[in-house]
């Protein structure tokens, strides 16, 4: 039997997150899990606003009343090199690593050391999407992200009620000696670190765990704008680590780029009088769409869900497009 986690570290990135850092620390002040066995780890990617002024005023409030509280500067403000900073700094049996935008329930991290005192080494669980306003807009933004064709197949994007093991999770709890064996996140990697990390625990002999009873939630993109953004430069990062670690990426990373290549493929042919093979295309994807569109408005009753078409589209282009010029760029 493995040695018991007794204390775990919480570690949280944050870059000019001002608008939701408060909420999630609050929620790490609710949490059952016995605060002097837990270790806050806040590190700083150069904050341009206040995210870097309250994390010190949490230090210096709630210090005293954790394991510990620490704050550092990631000078190289992204992510992978961010976690690092953490690795190198974690003191406890385990370390657990949550998203900025993240909100957690009250029995998060209790549930995440309960999972590895039963013998796993690396944990995780649903993570579903929620919004930071209940507009019917900002509704219809979160359907299009919960959406199967928003979102994607990881179990940990979909409200997965199944114990089992996976290639991958979310907010991830690693035993110490995970990291010790695997070592430090991937630096030439910016937004799939996580692919590449977890890659290298299963190729190092270690399982991931997935939990339904462990539940997190993500705040969604309030704009359809900044939505495009994060799915552009998330399929740009697919297409940069297809040549570092192409055994981290799995075929559905690449079906948005599928789509737009077979789109350029049938535009090309149309202008050729061939437009058969786009009208196929359109119509077999206005088809999928709309019935998404219909299911979710009778679900709802929210006119906006009939936007879901175009917002799927869209973060589907911008996806696509980004995972192709990610392969003809440098990583």
């Amino acid at each position: 039997m493995e040695k018991a986690v007794k204390t775990i570290s919480i570690g949280i990135i944050a870059l000019n997150e001002e608008n939701y850092l408060p909420t999630l620390l609050e929620t790490i002040l609710q949490q059952t899990y016995k605060r002097k066995a837990v270790e806050v780890i806040l590190v700083d990617s150069l904050s341009t606003d206040n995210t870097k002024k309250m994390m010190s005023e949490f230090q210096k409030q709630y210090g005293d009343e954790f394991l510990d509280v620490k704050v550092f500067d990631n000078p190289n403000t992204i992510q992978s090199s961010g976690w690092n900073v953490v690795l190198n700094h974690f003191t406890c049996d385990a370390v657990l690593r949550i998203d900025a935008h993240a909100e957690l329930p009250k029995n998060f991290i209790e549930e995440n050391v309960n999972c590895l005192n039963t013998g796993e080494f690396v944990c995780g669980g649903p993570r579903t999407n929620i919004i930071d306003s209940d507009s019917l807009w900002k509704q219809s933004l979160l359907h299009v992200e919960q959406s199967l064709f928003g979102s994607g197949f990881a179990s940990y994007r979909r409200e997965d009620t199944q114990k089992k093991y996976v290639k991958s999770v979310f907010h991830g709890a690693y035993r110490r000696e995970v990291i010790e064996t695997v070592g430090l996140f991937n630096e030439q990697l910016v937004r799939t670190e996580d692919n590449e990390y977890h890659y290298r625990i299963q190729q190092a002999g270690y399982q991931i765990r997935y939990m339904s009873s462990i539940q997190s939630y993500y705040q969604t993109r309030n704009s359809l704008l900044k939505m495009i953004v994060q799915k552009y430069l998330n399929g740009l990062w697919i297409g940069k680590t297809i040549k570092i670690c192409p055994q981290c990426i799995s075929l559905f990373h690449l079906i948005p780029m599928v789509f737009v290549l077979s789109l350029i493929v049938a535009l090309l042919l149309a202008v050729f009088h061939l437009p058969q093979v786009l009208i196929l295309i359109a119509g077999l994807y206005s088809l999928v769409m709309m019935t998404s569109a219909f299911q979710s408005f009778w679900r709802t009753k929210n006119g906006y869900d009939f936007f879901i078409p175009i917002g799927c589209l869209a973060i589907h282009i911008a996806y696509g497009f980004g995972t192709i010029l990610g392969i003809f760029q440098r990583a």
